[in-house]
């Protein structure tokens, strides 16, 4: 089969479990047979990012990266994010589409390619798939994180938008998004939360349930390699933003004698502001950002991993990742954190910093406790979230679509 994926972001062009998860679905698919072309935006990156990408990825013959490079740099994302077309970028996905018959079409992060780009021509009989990977949908700063202080119970986007330094959109206050939403055969979502909060918040197409994967370097668990450090340790893994809740970590090691490290693996804008709050704190130690080829050790020696997140996570990739090398997670009590731990009974979810020191004491002083949720968690990971169990859902999905498939029109 051949597959066209379309996104702002992928590696090593890319930030987040979401790029993770495209990279790892392009490179099961080329793993299978599949013909993958998959189709970003670099002029998106380097408006967040203009140094080159920290960490290389290893390619895939049969996955084939087309980068959109306008010529323009910032003009090309800021036109797309004003008009919610994709203008300088469409002619390289129309020129694709003229060249091959795809027989899927999976959108995943458009937020700076615009909802327009759901509307490309293509061959009767070709499935249109996208994945809600945030909430861009919904809200114009992905996050739902309100005034940059507290989740948004309540959506007031005009107000927080300028209140978040980002320019109104103006064509969301119009019936573009569910005029191009139509063109889709089917949304899918990693989280029933994350699908339920589309629901709610008047997305006008239905969104299924589709949870991420993570591959068969899970079994790095086997031979994971030499501790990162003798003294045990905590551990937290992800972009350093805001939203992530870091600082409730570091304020939580400030204010009790916690006598066992934290260790912060990753990047972010909001990285400096971290280190200068954990300055003071010979316990809290950064990593900077690492391979994943890296992370395993980190994730298997650990005493458990913790999810602080302050806003709505739409899946919280960190749970499978411990999952997969037996270790237990503490997540805060939000968004799509509790489910992927409800699903499995591999963690604790808390609401109260008490609750979080009653959990990591848990873990810590009990190795009966901790293996048995290690073991819980990683039974799950092999009933739900691995490459095989995912690809099964993914064609079962495609299946289901293509039943229900109506024309798009010819290219």
């Amino acid at each position: 089969m051949n597959f066209l994926h379309l996104t702002t972001f992928y590696p090593p062009y890319s930030f987040g479990g979401d790029a993770m998860y495209i990279y790892r679905l392009a490179h099961a698919l080329g793993d299978a047979g599949h013909h993958v072309d998959v189709v970003h935006c670099v002029d998106s990156y380097h408006l967040l990012h203009p140094s080159p990408p920290p960490i290389a990825f290893a390619e895939h013959p049969s996955v084939h990266r087309h980068e959109l490079r306008s010529g323009f740099g910032w003009v090309g994302p800021l036109l797309t994010h004003q008009t919610g077309s994709p203008w300088l970028k469409l002619g390289r996905v129309e020129q694709l589409l003229r060249e091959r018959t795809y027989d899927v079409v999976h959108f995943h992060n458009i937020s700076l390619l615009g909802p327009r780009i759901f509307e490309i021509p293509v061959q009767p009989g070709t499935v249109k798939i996208a994945t809600t990977h945030d909430h861009w949908l919904i809200c114009p700063l992905h996050v739902l994180w309100k005034m940059n202080r507290e989740p948004c119970e309540k959506p007031d986007c005009l107000r927080c938008t300028v209140h978040g330094k980002r320019p109104p959109q103006w064509w969301r206050y119009t019936g573009l998004m569910a005029d191009a939403a139509k063109h889709v055969d089917r949304f899918v979502s990693p989280s029933r939360f994350t699908a339920a909060m589309h629901r709610d918040r008047g997305f006008p197409e239905k969104v299924h349930h589709l949870p991420y994967f993570i591959d068969r370097a899970d079994q790095d668990w086997q031979n994971p390699g030499p501790p990162p450090q003798k003294e045990p340790y905590f551990l937290f893994v992800g972009r350093l933003e805001l939203i992530k809740g870091v600082q409730t970590l570091i304020q939580l090691w400030r204010e009790h004698d916690i006598d066992v490290d934290l260790i912060i693996a990753g990047t972010g804008t909001y990285e400096n502001e971290l280190k200068a709050m954990a300055a003071s704190n010979p316990r809290i130690k950064f990593t900077g950002a690492l391979p994943q080829a890296k992370l395993g050790a980190l994730y298997y020696h650990t005493i458990g991993c913790l999810i602080p997140s302050i806003t709505y996570e739409t899946f919280g990739m960190i749970n499978i990742e411990a999952f997969a090398r037996k270790t237990p997670v503490i997540a805060r009590d939000l968004g799509a954190l509790p489910e992927v731990i409800q699903d499995s009974g591999g963690g604790f979810v808390y609401r109260t910093d008490q609750e979080l020191l009653d959990a990591m004491r848990t873990i810590r002083e009990s190795k009966h406790v901790r293996d048995e949720l290690g073991e819980k968690g990683y039974q799950a990971f092999l009933r739900y979230w691995t490459r095989e169990a995912h690809l099964d859902l993914y064609f079962q999905c495609l299946e289901n679509s293509s039943a229900a498939l109506q024309p798009h029109g010819a290219v």
